[in-house]
C-alpha cells in the first residue's frame, strides 16, 4: 500500500510499504477515507520532535482520520465491514493503574497513531485498530465531520474539565481547529460572554462568525487592557489554546481571583512559566488537558444532531499525493487555513 512518509525536516514522500494485518480478534483494517492535518503533526514535520518524542526517520504521522471497515478479527462485535467510522487515534491497555481508575487517555502503556515509537500514522491507505477505536457513524455524517471530532472531542473534554459553562465569562487564546473546538461547545453550553483572541486575522473572523461576542488580535491591540475593560473583574475560565509563553502571562492578568486556567495548547519550547506572584494572589487553579477521555462519542453526537457545526474548520482540502502542500499550508498559516484536509 501507498504512505506518505516524513523523511527528513520539511521533508515528506509517498512510498509502498506493506500492508497492515490483523494480529488479534479485536482488531479491525480500515480503508482510509479523509485525514485532518494537526498541529501536533505540523510540529514533527517542521522540527522532527515534540518534547520528548522525536521522530525516527522514515515514519508516518497523522491521527485525525475516518474511513471504512475493510475486514475485522473474530471477536470484533461493534463494527462490520462496510461501515463507516470515526478513528478514536489512543490505543490503551485497559489493565493498568490509569486505566481501570477511568483515566485510558493517560494509560501507562497508551499507544496513540502518529506518535514516533507508538504506531505508524493514518496518512497510509490503510490502517489496522483495535475495535473499541472504532465509531460507527450514520450515513448522513461526512467523513470530514467524522474525523473533524477527533479535535472536538478534545474541545469537549477541555470544557467538561473546567467550569459548568452557564453564564461563565470565558476567553479563548488562539483561534486554531482546538480553539474553535473549545469554543462550539462553551457557545453550546451556555456562557455568558467569550472573548476569543488569535495574531491571524482569519481565523479571528472565523471565531467570530462561530459564535465569539469579542475578537482581538494581541499584535494589534492590548488585549489584556481592553477586555478588562468589558470585564473589570476578570474571567472566569480561560482556554489557552496557543501553546505560547505571552497568552499564558495574558491569562494570568485576565482571570479572576479563584479562576481557572486550561493549559491545552503544546508549546514548542521545554518550559513555560508562570507570574508567581499574581498567579498564588490571585489562587488560580490550573489544569492541563491530556487529549480526551469519553468524549468521541459525545462529539459525533453533537455533529449528528447539528447542536454543533464543524463544517466551517476544513477550509482547504488535498488529494493523498498533494500532502507535503498541505503540510506546507499549515505550517506556514498561510491563506486563512484552519484545517487542511486529505482526502483520498
Amino acid at each position: 500500500m501507498k504512505a506518505m512518509l516524513l523523511t527528513g525536516i520539511d521533508r515528506m514522500q509517498m512510498s509502498d510499504v506493506p500492508d497492515p494485518i490483523i494480529e488479534n480478534d479485536t482488531d479491525v483494517l480500515i480503508k482510509m477515507a479523509t485525514v485532518g492535518v494537526c498541529g501536533s503533526d505540523v510540529h514533527y514535520y517542521v522540527s522532527g520532535k515534540i518534547g520528548s518524542q522525536v521522530v525516527q526517520y522514515p515514519f508516518t504521522v497523522g491521527h485525525e482520520g475516518a474511513g471504512v471497515v475493510e475486514k475485522i478479527g473474530l471477536a470484533v462485535a461493534n463494527v462490520k465491514p462496510g461501515d463507516r467510522i470515526a478513528i478514536e487515534p489512543a490505543v490503551s491497555c485497559w489493565q493498568c493503574d490509569q486505566c481501570k481508575a477511568g483515566r485510558h487517555h493517560t494509560c501507562r502503556k497508551l499507544k496513540f497513531l502518529g506518535c514516533p515509537g507508538q504506531i505508524e500514522g493514518c496518512l497510509s491507505e490503510y490502517i489496522v485498530m483495535p475495535q473499541e477505536c472504532c465509531f460507527k457513524i450514520k450515513n448522513s455524517m461526512t467523513f470530514e465531520q467524522a474525523a473533524i471530532s477527533e479535535p472536538l472531542a478534545i474541545g469537549v473534554y477541555s470544557v467538561k474539565r473546567s467550569i459548568p459553562m452557564q453564564d461563565a465569562k470565558v476567553a479563548i487564546l488562539g483561534a486554531g481547529p482546538i480553539g474553535l473546538s473549545v469554543l462550539l461547545p462553551a457557545r453550546a453550553q451556555g456562557a455568558d460572554k467569550i472573548y476569543v483572541t488569535d495574531k491571524i486575522d482569519d481565523r479571528i473572523k472565523i471565531a467570530k462568525d462561530a459564535g465569539a461576542d469579542w475578537t482581538g488580535n494581541p499584535d494589534k491591540q492590548n488585549i489584556i487592557e481592553d477586555i478588562l475593560k468589558e470585564e473589570p473583574n476578570g474571567l472566569d475560565v480561560i482556554f489557552e489554546c496557543c501553546g505560547q509563553q505571552e497568552a499564558i502571562d495574558q491569562a494570568i492578568e485576565l482571570l479572576k481571583p479563584g479562576g481557572k486556567l486550561m493549559l491545552i495548547g503544546i508549546p514548542a519550547v521545554d518550559r513555560i512559566s508562570f507570574i508567581i506572584d499574581k498567579m498564588r494572589r490571585k489562587e488560580i487553579c490550573v489544569q492541563n488537558v491530556r487529549r480526551q477521555v469519553n468524549c468521541v462519542r459525545d462529539a459525533l453526537d453533537m455533529i449528528d444532531d447539528k447542536s454543533i457545526d464543524v463544517d466551517f474548520m476544513a477550509t482547504h482540502h488535498f488529494s493523498f499525493d498533494k500532502t507535503k502542500d498541505a503540510f506546507d499550508l499549515v505550517a506556514n498559516y498561510k491563506d486563512g487555513v484552519v484545517k487542511a484536509m486529505i482526502d483520498f
